[in-house]
């Protein structure tokens, strides 16, 4: 749930009330922009609406850069923008009279309406694992909860942030247990008014999410809003993997074509994941896909990787020459003209001619150059080559589409990898770290702290590869998401009780490895546990009038609860998860710092600790807030109001600009 809030203004404070549990009272079309980026604030500390027009769109390339960016999949793979998918994108009501090129299936508008709803739960912390020595102070994260829950409620802080995205989602198999079902509950015209579609539609579609679908459709429903919404997670040279089998493939190609625009691929990868041939069946299916796209494919581009022996083999240093190992080069080549062809004298004595039918690589005068050069290898054959140098090669190879099962290792060996530190039969097919390895090579940074995103975290591989990887003194973070599901028997007796306790463990018993093989390993062995939990917010009475002289306080919730509702709006405030918040005592009353805002959550506040707080403004040097959040809830009416006059009219001594808003 995100908060609702209020600047008290007027001769009694108002307070907004959230966003209401039941989604048929969200539109999303309602949403207001100053939401997505909570720091559009007036200097007076009102909310500040933003309002998108297409007033003005012309050729111009500025403008068609920021269409670009909010809808990429009205640009065809050359760039071209193609306005009538833009305005099938804005408008109310699909207009069935235009008709173009598009991908849609049943649910399409359903998964439309879900990744603009709001979230429906709050988001608290593990206080104590995360209090352990090793955690904290950990940038990674493990996350449970719902991933499009989760997702929504990291929109806010990690926006533009993440570098790097793999996911394993569910490949809709028939029978790897995918079925989808949502928790969000519409009558037929509820849905029909909220997707703007007819309620026919909208009954077949909640017929597939109340009775659970695998079908096509339901996958795509699935998928959708989580895509689109980690779409907004990645910085602008930020890309995504989406490891899939053939069963969704076409259908995903097509669904990122939309999501993050035609020209944004970058490459599907096939990892042959099997190193033997099954004989119980008419085809043996040895490998997966990779799915590649970038955010903006204009400025990313994937890193070398790192030479192999292999590759280095036929680089050796025959004749001891001084710049070191080298290769042989022939001098022809099977294209040319006959014009090019002549024959050369050197001062050894040699005489060279290319082949009949080649024709020499090098001019007559590059090639004595050469020569003179020691560049030029003359065996005893007769033969001459050029060579060329270990150390004059580019310092990498570039990254082929085939993925063999001997550089990135295969499914039998993933299984194995996991049985090692989990035990046999916990998780099945799991990813490997080589296979994680690779990716996270293609697309991150040693040293620019960047942030890996898994949302379908499974066995937690994305995890140890990342801490594995760091062994090279990079400072790479994860954050990963794992919903509560069941796992197979056997991880059930060996006493995992789902996946995300599964999850958990593998990145414990990872680290633990990396630190005993590696004591002077200096990256991140840590991370930090939170998780999504029911709205407990309990509502004023919708007959209540706000005009009455006192607010009803809520002084019934725990203070685990509270420290819930303030994570909740810390992250939804903008700040990440691993932000520092700081109690701050004023007076009597115990306050909470996150960045620049004070929040006062708790109940008790009083006029002594409001003096309190305006004498810390001016004495304390460190002591800067800009915003004052206000668990309105409990904090009585008038004392809103004197607070907010006391802001309003007091000059402190580092002439702070100072809001006051109140939240319920």
């Amino acid at each position: 749930m995100l908060p609702s809030q209020a600047k008290p203004s007027q001769a009694k404070p108002s307070q907004a009330k959230p966003s209401q549990a039941k989604p048929s009272q969200a539109k999303p079309s309602q949403a207001k922009p100053s939401q997505a980026n909570p720091d559009l604030i007036d200097t007076d500390g009102a909310d500040t609406e933003a309002i998108y027009t297409s007033d003005g769109i012309t050729a111009n390339s500025t403008q068609l850069e920021q269409l670009k960016k909010l809808f990429p999949a009205c640009f065809d793979a050359d760039g071209n923008f193609l306005i009538d998918r833009l305005q099938a994108e804005i408008a109310p009501q699909t207009d069935i009279g235009r008709e173009f090129y598009e991908m849609n299936w049943l649910g399409k508008s359903y998964a439309r309406l879900l990744r603009n709803l709001p979230p429906e739960t709050l988001i608290s912390e593990d206080k104590t694992h995360n209090a352990k020595p090793e955690n904290a102070g950990s940038q990674n994260l493990l996350i449970r909860g719902d991933n499009l829950e989760v997702l929504k409620h990291l929109k806010n802080a990690y926006a533009n942030s993440v570098k790097m995205i793999y996911i394993d989602p569910p490949y809709n198999t028939g029978s790897d247990g995918f079925v989808y079902q949502d928790d969000r509950k519409f009558t037929p015209a509820e849905l029909a008014r909220l997707a703007n579609i007819d309620e026919d539609e909208a009954a077949r579609i909640l017929d597939f999410t109340d009775k659970g679908s695998n079908s096509h459709s339901a996958w795509l429903t699935f998928m959708y809003p989580r895509l689109y919404i980690a779409r907004e997670l990645l910085k602008d040279d930020g890309v995504i993997f989406i490891s899939i089998d053939d069963n969704e493939a076409a259908q995903l190609k097509l669904l990122c074509d939309e999501v993050f625009g035609e020209g944004n691929f970058v490459a599907s990868f096939i990892w042959n994941n099997k190193y033997t041939v099954s004989n119980d069946t008419d085809v043996s299916y040895q490998h997966e896909h990779i799915l590649c796209y970038a955010k903006n494919r204009n400025i990313f581009s994937l890193n070398l990787l790192d030479r192999t022996d292999k590759q280095n083999k036929d680089y050796k240093n025959r004749d001891n020459d001084p710049k070191g190992a080298w290769k042989a080069t022939p001098l022809h080549a099977r294209s040319g003209s006959n014009n090019s062809i002549y024959t050369i004298t050197f001062p050894n004595g040699i005489t060279w001619t290319a082949p009949t039918g080649r024709y020499p690589r090098y001019s007559k005068a590059r090639l004595q150059e050469l020569y003179n050069e020691g560049a030029l290898y003359f065996n005893k054959n007769g033969g001459i080559d050029k060579k060329t140098y270990l150390n004059e090669v580019r310092d990498g190879v570039t990254c082929g589409t085939f993925w063999s099962y001997e550089d990135v290792g295969h499914s039998h060996g993933n299984n194995e990898e996991l049985a090692e530190m989990l035990g046999k039969g916990i998780f099945n097919d799991p990813k490997g770290i080589a296979l994680l390895e690779r990716i996270i090579k293609l697309a991150t940074a040693k040293d620019n702290g960047d942030i890996i995103l898994d949302f379908f975290a499974g066995s937690g591989s994305t995890a140890h590869a990342v801490m594995k990887f760091n062994l090279d003194k990079g400072n790479r973070n994860f954050i990963l998401v794992q919903i509560n599901e069941e796992p197979k028997a056997e991880a059930k007796k060996a006493g995992y009780p789902t996946i995300f306790d599964i999850t958990k463990a593998r990145i414990e018993k990872a680290a633990a490895k990396i630190r005993a093989e590696h004591p002077d390993y200096t990256g991140d062995l840590g991370f930090k546990i939170f998780q999504t939990a029911d709205n407990f917010r309990q509502h004023p009475d919708k007959d209540f009038s706000p005009e009455q002289p006192d607010l009803p306080l809520n002084d019934e919730l725990s203070e685990e609860q509270l420290q819930t509702l303030l994570t909740t709006w810390t992250l939804y405030d903008g700040a990440a998860l691993t932000t520092p918040v700081e109690p701050v005592r004023l007076g009597s009353y115990t306050a909470y710092l996150c960045e620049k805002r004070l929040y006062l959550m708790n109940a008790g506040f009083t006029s002594a600790d409001l003096l309190a707080f305006i004498r810390k403004l001016d004495d304390d040097a460190d002591f800067n807030p800009n915003r004052v959040m206000v668990f309105g809830s409990n904090m009585a009416s008038a004392m809103q109001h004197e607070l907010d006059q006391a802001v309003r009219g007091y000059t402190n001594k580092k002439e702070i600009e100072l809001n006051v808003v109140i939240r319920v």
